[in-house]
Formats: C-alpha cells, structure tokens, sequence
C-alpha cells in the first residue's frame, strides 16, 4: 500500500475498516478469555494474555485480508509487526487509563473508552504505515 494522506477517502474507510475488525476482536478476546478462565479453569492472566494474543492473531488475519488487502510474502514479519505495535498499544491503552483514572480520578469506564480511542488511532496509523506498506 503506498502512504496516503488520512484525508481522503480511501484511507478512511480503511479507518472504518480497521476499526470494525478491532470491535470484532474484542469479542474474540473477551470470548476466549472466558472460555479459558471459565470452563478450562485457565489462571485469569494466563486466560487474559490468551485472550488478547488470539484476538491481535485473528485481526492480523482480518486486516491483512479485508483492510489493507495486503499481498506482501513476508507474511512472519508482517504479522510480527502488527503483533508488536499492538503491544505497545496495549500499552499506552493501560498508562491513559492509569493517569486518567488513577491520578486525575477520571471515572474508569471514561478512561478506558478514551484510552481505547486513542489507541486505535495509534495501532491504525502505525499500520497503515509501517506494517502493511
């Protein structure tokens, strides 16, 4: 994908795009997280990083495919890439919500929808940029 400017439509619709696999992902994650702590009795943070690890594999898939409609060979460091930015969004996503919340007193569900904004943002551009160019 060549580098476009965010303001044309093309690239916002792989904004819309990108946003509605990450809305997908959270049901895959909350989904197996469940599943593991639940009914295979997984440790609750294993559970989680299960959880979390499945959904960023399943919207790798999805947004190579349907996003980016990406045809790069390396599909390793590609999905290694994606893998990674999501970490660091995850964790910006827990420093927002720690600052809004824990020092500013922002109620947590605001922090969190905030932070989730913010981040998606962050994973977006960096995608668009770095991993499926």
């Amino acid at each position: 994908m060549e580098p476009q400017s965010f303001f044309t439509e093309a690239f916002f619709l792989k904004f819309i795009k990108f946003s509605i696999v990450g809305f997908s992902g959270v049901f895959v994650d909350f989904g197996i997280t469940f599943l593991a702590k639940e009914y295979f009795n997984v440790q609750k943070y294993v559970a989680n990083a299960m959880g979390f690890a499945l959904a960023a594999t399943t919207n790798y898939m999805m947004n190579r495919i349907w996003t980016f409609q990406s045809h790069n060979p390396n599909v390793m460091l590609e999905f290694s890439r994606f893998f990674v930015i999501a970490l660091i969004g995850l964790g910006i996503n827990m420093l927002i919500v720690w600052a809004m919340n824990g020092k500013f007193k922002v109620n947590f569900y605001v922090s969190k929808l905030m932070a989730t904004l913010l981040v998606t943002l962050w994973n977006f551009l960096i995608n668009a940029y770095y991993t499926f160019v």
